[in-house]
């Protein structure tokens, strides 16, 4: 096990972790907006798509409980490596040659991704807790997992910071769907712009997916007033 620790803690190891840990939260993503698009086919779709997932709880927690993991890493080995690049370039010059070579989305990476955890924070006090936790997911044997979601997103307030939370995260995604190709070395520059392409429509994807939801639900309820 010597030499693993001393892999990760090396700096193409960091890189590694980051890499891959990002991927597989690059996939769980795609996992996630399939199954909250069915907010879109009304009521029963979604409560019975949630009590789905209930009846394999057991397996749920065991995927919740890597996931936690796989975020952890993906955090600290982000925060690690920002910390040591910050290190490695003490001198901060009045014209920054980087700038040139480097993209928004890349020079924003530790502020997109520190903005969305704190919504993941305020996601899972929220949605997360209300259906594990709050008592209030059936009442009268009826489940009300769409209820309590679409009551979130008719709130101004929440469904503002969860459209914000959802442009930071496609500049964070767009980044980091290129760095994994990058850091395995799949980067051969006849299909590197390709993959840049793939990456942005990837992320604009994704973005809008999840952020249409709340935009859809507070437009609605404009209508019931």
């Amino acid at each position: 096990m010597g030499w693993l620790m001393k892999f990760v803690n090396s700096s193409i190891g960091k890189k590694f972790v980051m890499a891959l840990t990002g991927s597989l939260l690059i996939m769980f993503l795609c996992v996630h907006l399939i199954g909250n698009l069915t907010l879109y086919f009304g009521e029963e779709a979604f409560n019975s798509y949630v009590s789905t997932l209930d009846i394999v709880k057991p397996i749920v927690r065991v995927v919740e409980f890597i996931l936690a993991l796989i975020f952890i890493f993906h955090i600290y080995f982000g925060v690690v490596l920002w910390f040591n690049n910050k290190k490695a370039k003490p001198v901060r010059y009045k014209i920054n040659a980087s700038s040139d070579s480097s993209t928004l989305s890349s020079r924003w990476m530790i502020w997109t991704g520190g903005f969305v955890l704190i919504f993941l924070v305020m996601h899972l006090s929220t949605f997360w807790y209300a259906f594990n936790f709050s008592g209030e997911v059936e009442i009268d044997g009826v489940h009300q997992y769409y209820i309590i979601v679409t009551d979130w997103f008719k709130d101004p307030v929440y469904a503002s910071v969860y459209v914000l939370a959802m442009i930071f995260l496609g500049f964070h995604l767009n980044h980091g769907f290129q760095s994994f190709f990058q850091t395995f070395g799949w980067n051969h520059k006849k299909y590197m712009p390709l993959i840049k392409k793939l990456g942005t429509l990837y992320a604009i994807i994704v973005s809008l997916g999840f952020a249409s939801l709340p935009i859809y639900f507070f437009i609605s309820s404009l209508g019931d007033k």
